[in-house]
């Protein structure tokens, strides 16, 4: 695949720093009074190909885009889709309610924020080289807005992406805990109420043990019998008590080794 040629003469210092087959990375190439911008259209989701807008700035301050006239529309209308993109990216993101639209928010910020980062770094690069073209300190004041504005909106979907997970993690936690506070009040009846159930078995058994003629304080002698040996079992099943975890410290509390309070040791 060869690079593209464009109706434009270019010094023979820039074609010699071009690529023959592309245009390559965002960057700003300055030579012979001629500045040369290679810029990436924003990234479309589906695909991984990136798409250049190329500039030229000649010595008389006169911009082409591609080799047409009239680039300094082109170049404030390649902005205004970065633009146009973190406004929808916004939205999108406002709408997030899972993980999976926060994790979809994030792809599609990626490698948006990346492209807007080196298009704000090469209109820096290229206010460095012409440091007169007010067009130039325009556009890269846009980008940087651009770009601050989709690094931040990738900083608080991470960010929520985070809180989401964390906050999954202490509900299964949870859970767990609650069926195990549940599984152990389980595991204490039957302690308690199987001796007794063994018992009843075996009294209720159609055969003469010699004890039916007992008065009636036998019943309660063999029942409280049973309540003791269920609290002994309930001792033995019952797991022993998890140590309390120590509490964290408060903020100020720490103090150094002597040489003054609140100052962290060294």
């Amino acid at each position: 695949m060869k690079r593209t040629e464009f109706n434009w003469k270019l010094p023979r210092e820039i074609s010699d720093r071009l690529g023959t087959e592309t245009y390559g990375a965002q960057r700003a190439i300055h030579e012979r009074d001629h500045l040369l911008l290679v810029t990436h259209e924003p990234p479309q989701s589906e695909s991984n190909e990136r798409r250049h807008a190329v500039f030229l700035r000649l010595p008389g301050g006169q911009w082409l885009h591609q080799g047409n006239p009239q680039g300094e529309r082109v170049l404030a209308d390649l902005l205004e889709q970065y633009g146009n993109q973190l406004a929808k990216l916004e939205i999108t993101y406002s709408a997030a309610q899972t993980a999976h639209d926060l994790f979809t928010v994030m792809d599609l910020l990626l490698p948006l924020t990346r492209a807007a980062t080196n298009l704000r770094d090469t209109l820096q690069s290229a206010r460095d080289m012409v440091k007169d073209d007010k067009l130039l300190i325009d556009m890269r004041d846009r980008a940087v807005d651009v770009a601050r504005g989709l690094e931040l909106l990738l900083a608080n979907a991470r960010a929520g992406l985070d809180y989401r997970l964390a906050q999954n993690a202490e509900e299964q936690t949870q859970a767990a805990m609650n069926g195990m506070r549940a599984q152990n009040k389980l595991n204490v009846i039957a302690a308690l109420t199987f001796p007794l159930m063994t018992l009843a078995a075996v009294f209720g058994m159609n055969l003469r043990h010699g004890l039916e003629g007992l008065p009636s304080w036998g019943f309660w002698a063999v029942f409280a019998g049973g309540l003791v040996l269920g609290l002994m079992v309930r001792g033995w099943v019952q797991p022993g008590v998890v140590p309390a975890r120590p509490a964290l410290p408060k903020k100020g509390s720490l103090q150094s080794n002597g040489k003054g309070k609140g100052k962290p040791a060294r």
